[in-house]
C-alpha cells in the first residue's frame, strides 16, 4: 500500500510542476518576467537572503538545537537548495506579483545548480555534488514546461488563453493531492521526528526564513514574494544530493521530508493571509 502511496504522491508532484510550469507560460511573457530582475538591488537582496544569512540561519539552529548530526545535515541540505516550484503558486495565493516570482524561482534555481556544488563540500566535508543530476531534473521538468507555454502564449494568444484556465486547475487539484498524499505517506516520520528536535528546528527555520527575507523586500509588492520564495525550499534539489550522498543514512531524509511538509503546511495559509491583507484596503 505504502509503494502505491509514494507512486501516486510521485505522479501528483510530477503533474503539479509541469501544470505549474505550463499555466504560468502560458499566461506571462518573458518580458514581464524579466522586469523586476532588472532591479539589481532587488536581485542582490534576494541573493543575500538564499545563499547568505539561510545558510548562516541553518547552520546556527543546529549548533544551538541539540540535533542528531545526520539531520543537522538534512538541514543544511535545505538550507543551500533556493528556488522551488511552489513559489508562484503560494504568490497567486498572496494576492502577490506572480511574474517576480517565476523570474525569481528562474534565478534561484540557476544559482543554486552552480552554488550547491561549490558551497556544500566546504560546509560538509565529504560531500560530492554533480551539478548535472540537479540541472537535469529542474530543466526537465520546471523550465521546459515554462519555456513551451511562453513561446505558446507569444505565438498562439487565442490558444493560450483556452489552454491556461485547464492548466491552473490542473496544478491546484494536484497540489492538493500533493499536500494529502505527502501527509499520508510521512505521517510514521512525522510522528518519529517528535522528540528528535527535527519538527521545532524546522519551524523556526521557515519562520525566521520568512521573516528575513520579507524585512529585506524593498516594497510592499516584492516582500511577499522575496520572504516566501526564500521560506520555501528546493526540494528536488536538496532530495538528489541526499539520495547520492547518504541514500543510507535515514535520518538526513527524514529532516528533509519533514522540512518539506512543514513548508506546505505553514506558507499556504501564511500566503492566503498576506492575499487578505492585500485586498482588504480595497
Amino acid at each position: 500500500m505504502e509503494n502505491v502511496i509514494q507512486v501516486l504522491a510521485n505522479l501528483a508532484t510530477l503533474i503539479f510542476v509541469i501544470s505549474s510550469m505550463l499555466a504560468l507560460g502560458l499566461s506571462l511573457t518573458i518580458q514581464q518576467i524579466l522586469d523586476p530582475l532588472k532591479d539589481v538591488n532587488l536581485v542582490a537582496r534576494a541573493l543575500l537572503a538564499n545563499f547568505v544569512l539561510v545558510p548562516l540561519l541553518a547552520f546556527l539552529l543546529k549548533t544551538v538545537i541539540p540535533l542528531d548530526a545526520s539531520l543537522g545535515i538534512g538541514l543544511m541540505l535545505l538550507a543551500t537548495a533556493a528556488g522551488a516550484p511552489f513559489l508562484p503558486k503560494l504568490a497567486q495565493a498572496a494576492k502577490a506579483d506572480v511574474a517576480f516570482s517565476v523570474g525569481l524561482m528562474v534565478l534561484l534555481m540557476v544559482v543554486t545548480v552552480v552554488y550547491v556544488p561549490v558551497v556544500l563540500p566546504l560546509l560538509l566535508p565529504g560531500v560530492s555534488v554533480n551539478p548535472l543530476d540537479i540541472a537535469r531534473s529542474l530543466i526537465i521538468l520546471m523550465l521546459m514546461p515554462l519555456a513551451i507555454g511562453l513561446v505558446v502564449k507569444a505565438r498562439y494568444e487565442d490558444i493560450a488563453a483556452s489552454l491556461q484556465p485547464s492548466m491552473a486547475q490542473a496544478s491546484s487539484l494536484s497540489l492538493l493531492a500533493v499536500f494529502v498524499l505527502m501527509l499520508v505517506l510521512n505521517f510514521e516520520t512525522m510522528i518519529g521526528a517528535i522528540g528528535s528536535g527535527a519538527i521545532i528546528t524546522a519551524i523556526v527555520f521557515i519562520l525566521i526564513s520568512l521573516a528575513i527575507a520579507y524585512g529585506l523586500g524593498p516594497s510592499s509588492t516584492t516582500r511577499p514574494v522575496l520572504g516566501l520564495g526564500t521560506a520555501q525550499r528546493n526540494i528536488a534539489a536538496a532530495m538528489v544530493v541526499a539520495t547520492g550522498n547518504f541514500s543510507d543514512d535515514p535520518n538526513v531524509l527524514t529532516m528533509i521530508l519533514v522540512g518539506a511538509l512543514l513548508m506546505l503546511v505553514i506558507l499556504m495559509p501564511i500566503a492566503g493571509e498576506m492575499g487578505k491583507q492585500t485586498l482588504a484596503p480595497r
